[in-house]
């Protein structure tokens, strides 16, 4: 193992005069990372003495009661885990559970998907859904030019997740403009089409995000619609999974990254790429989280029955968005807020500016994300 420089020279004495080395290698303050805006903003929050306040800026679905939300049907199969005494536990593969993996992968192209049948689909279950962005980065740098390190271009959507631009900068891609993408709007499949055709056209790479699939219109095949007519193109693309929201398994995170080749011949290559990298990074996932998911997406029955508790959450949300544009029209607020319902999912882009953000958690003590958007 190297030993870092810290300053000093062989007896041990610093270049300050400093023997026995008390200089600490992580004193320098001018590279510490600067905190990410959701940081700072439930930090504010926390700080704040007031008891009529609001935070608006988590990632998780709450209930009526403020509190993170578990599906009932969730909880009854963790139960039926841990008391199955054939259930062993034990280290995954490093890409993860074969079973997992397969419905993951079903559940965003579909079972009949010319992808799956012609075999040049590659699952790979992660950590995090951070962590299955940040794979496919790592895929992208080494597997898009053999003879060089691929340093970008990357576009991403503005407003988007502070630590997007992060996991692609780590992996060692630079060149990170942003692009713009309203946020918390729902494309019409006349919209996705005429994007894709502008994908097709500029020969850019798509890399899709599919954080909460089946919370934005309660159905597992709408909201995986966009992916699907990119594959029925014949493109190829990386997708980043979650299912950390539709299942609440927010302690148990659970991702997914799914890689579709234009033929099945470089299948074994990436997977080969993969694996590789993922022993660098985490080694294996966790595989509690993973094994509720598949029980519920491998069982015709459970699966019924998570689509109802999902399509409730749904509907709640929806509602809550209807209650808000109501009020926000009896109170004669300037401007239109029909887009308030026209969108779906945990997340709502309002439109709100920086001061009116700033307006609101300093006078009402109601935190949103600075973007304007708020959970």
């Amino acid at each position: 193992m190297s030993r870092p420089s810290s300053g000093h020279d062989e007896k041990g004495v610093n270049q300050n005069g400093d023997p026995g080395g008390h200089h600490s290698v992580f004193t320098n303050t001018h590279s510490a990372a600067a905190a990410s805006s959701e940081t700072k903003l439930l930090s504010a929050f926390k700080t704040v003495t007031q008891a009529r306040k609001v935070y608006l800026g988590g990632r998780e679905y709450y209930s009526e009661e403020g509190k993170t939300f578990e599906l009932r049907l969730v909880g009854k199969i963790k139960q039926q885990l841990s008391a199955d005494p054939t259930f062993c536990p034990e280290y995954p593969s490093s890409l993860g559970l074969t079973e997992f993996t397969r419905r993951a992968t079903e559940v965003a192209l579909g079972k009949s998907s010319p992808a799956i049948v012609e075999n040049r689909v590659l699952g790979i279950q992660t950590p995090s859904f951070s962590a299955a962005v940040r794979l496919g980065a790592e895929l992208l740098t080494h597997w898009y030019n053999v003879r060089a390190v691929w340093c970008g271009p990357v576009y991403l959507s503005s407003p988007c997740d502070d630590s997007l631009a992060g996991i692609f900068q780590a992996a060692g891609i630079e060149d990170i403009p942003s692009a713009h993408y309203p946020t918390g709007a729902d494309l019409t499949q006349k919209q996705w089409t005429v994007i894709t055709q502008l994908i097709m056209r500029r020969r850019l790479f798509p890399f899709l995000l599919l954080p909460a699939q089946a919370l934005c219109y309660g159905d597992l095949n709408r909201d995986a619609w966009p992916i699907q007519h990119f594959v029925s193109q014949g493109m190829e693309l990386l997708c980043a999974q979650s299912f950390s929201h539709c299942f609440g398994l927010y302690g148990e995170a659970v991702g997914h990254l799914l890689c579709i080749l234009k033929q099945n011949s470089p299948l074994l290559s990436v997977q080969s790429q993969a694996d590789r990298i993922v022993k660098s990074l985490w080694a294996q996932p966790s595989v509690g989280g993973a094994h509720v998911v598949a029980a519920v997406l491998s069982n015709p029955a459970h699966l019924v029955e998570w689509q109802g508790e999902v399509k409730r959450m749904v509907e709640r949300c929806m509602l809550i968005r209807d209650i808000l544009r109501e009020k926000l029209r009896l109170l004669g607020t300037p401007g239109c807020w029909d887009h308030l319902t026209q969108q779906g999912g945990l997340f709502c882009c309002t439109g709100l500016n920086d001061q009116q953000v700033e307006f609101l958690s300093r006078s009402r003590h109601v935190y949103l994300l600075p973007s304007g958007c708020l959970n």
